[in-house]
């Protein structure tokens, strides 16, 4: 099992020098050192100022209060468009713009990390949330409130595609917001996103959920047929978004006034499928990254983020249940974890194992980022509601105004 304060503050500490250039977090390398060849992406450093700001209401890094506000600047500054709006998707690491694109998916993120700097109380984060919701609610969601997946800089027309990634990191992102803001009217925005994703396309597929749509939503099942293992648009199943969903849909149960009884059903149901087809399909420990509609392994390398969502989700069913079966199961995944992803040489865990669980390089080089790892050990462990900023929020007052004894 895993200790996890323990991994908290070594995630955190392996992190620490993604905060080496002044556009925002880099990638870092096997070793955790920034990698040059890569820019600096705005997804990674939104991640990376959530994980700070959560790792200093922890207390897990003595300068996490410092490194989520260089997070913060960095959003503020050189990440983001101040002439035509919105964020780049990444920029050189001399701040110049790299691409036109401007993505959801990274727009999500800055939210997510405003929402947790918020709560954090970072100079800055208040006035990036109301900006970054504005430009979401503005640019990046239609006349039924989906998720546009990218436009090009002037915010105006994108790629002719609709994508469920996108729109599931928007679910999250929307949660933390209603709750840091008190605004539920961005829960009401993510149930409506869950509702047509989830309880409609997913449960009409047998929660084999398509990950790509065209610009109507109809969905492309042979999408990426030729690049299977893509490492953000995958053809096929991805079980690792199933858990992941399975888990947003219970922190939807669990900060709505009146959720409705699917939510709980679909979390099941897509849990139970991602178990199905993904873990272990080939006799080898894990779950695999993506299998064909009948259920078979396509890309049977084992990521990283897919075991922490399955511990994460694992662990949010045995909390809305109380099944010792969900917490079997949780144990199950973190003794994995810990056999096979912690890196105890280099640090962090690996960000991909071969179909035998030895550290692998085909679709992710390095150690791009702790946000799933770091952030999936508190979920499995926490009350569903609020998110974990405002929870960690609260026992951080409690603990400062607690007189000594």
């Amino acid at each position: 099992m895993i200790d996890t304060d323990v991994e908290c503050r070594r995630l955190a500490g392996f992190a620490r020098p993604s905060a080496a250039s002044p556009a925002g977090f880099w990638w870092l390398d096997d070793s955790g050192r920034p990698d040059p060849a890569e820019p600096v992406h705005t997804w990674i450093t939104a991640r990376m100022t959530h994980v700070f700001a959560l790792a200093h209401l922890r207390g897990d890094v003595d300068d996490a209060a410092e490194l989520a506000a260089h997070g913060i600047r960095a959003l503020s500054g050189a990440l983001r468009d101040d002439e035509l709006g919105g964020w780049y998707a990444s920029v050189s690491a001399e701040g110049e713009p790299v691409g036109t694109l401007k993505e959801a998916y990274a727009h999500a993120f800055v939210i997510l990390a405003a929402s947790s700097g918020l709560a954090a109380g970072v100079p800055g984060a208040d006035a990036l949330l109301d900006e970054a919701l504005g430009v979401m609610q503005q640019h990046f969601l239609d006349e039924d409130g989906r998720v546009v997946d990218s436009l090009e800089r002037e915010l105006a027309s994108g790629e002719a595609y609709r994508g469920a990634n996108s729109s599931m990191h928007t679910v999250e992102a929307f949660l933390a917001a209603g709750d840091v803001t008190g605004d539920r009217a961005w829960h009401q925005r993510a149930l409506a996103i869950a509702e047509h994703l989830i309880h409609g396309v997913a449960r009409s597929h047998g929660y084999d959920l398509p990950e790509h749509f065209d610009l109507s939503w109809s969905p492309l099942p042979d999408y990426n047929a030729d690049r299977p293992g893509d490492p953000f648009r995958p053809y096929g199943c991805t079980p690792g978004h199933l858990l992941e969903w399975s888990r947003l849909l219970l922190h939807l149960d669990a900060s709505l006034p009146d959720p409705p009884s699917w939510l709980v059903e679909d979390a099941r149901a897509l849990f139970a499928r991602a178990v199905e087809v993904g873990w272990s399909p080939d006799g080898e420990p894990g779950f695999v990254y993506t299998t064909s509609w009948d259920g078979t392994p396509v890309t049977r390398l084992r990521l990283h983020w897919v075991a922490a969502e399955a511990i994460a989700a694992a662990g949010a069913l045995h909390t809305r249940t109380g099944e010792v079966g969900y917490e079997e199961w949780r144990e199950r995944f973190e003794t994995y974890a810990a056999e096979h992803l912690l890196d105890h040489e280099l640090g962090s865990w690996h960000h991909e194992l071969d179909e035998h669980n030895r550290p692998s390089h085909v679709i992710w080089h390095g150690k791009p980022d702790v946000y799933h790892a770091y952030q999936a050990l508190l979920l499995a462990r926490m009350p569903l509601a609020p998110v974990l900023s405002v929870q960690l929020q609260a026992a951080w007052k409690e603990r400062r105004e607690s007189p000594r004894p």
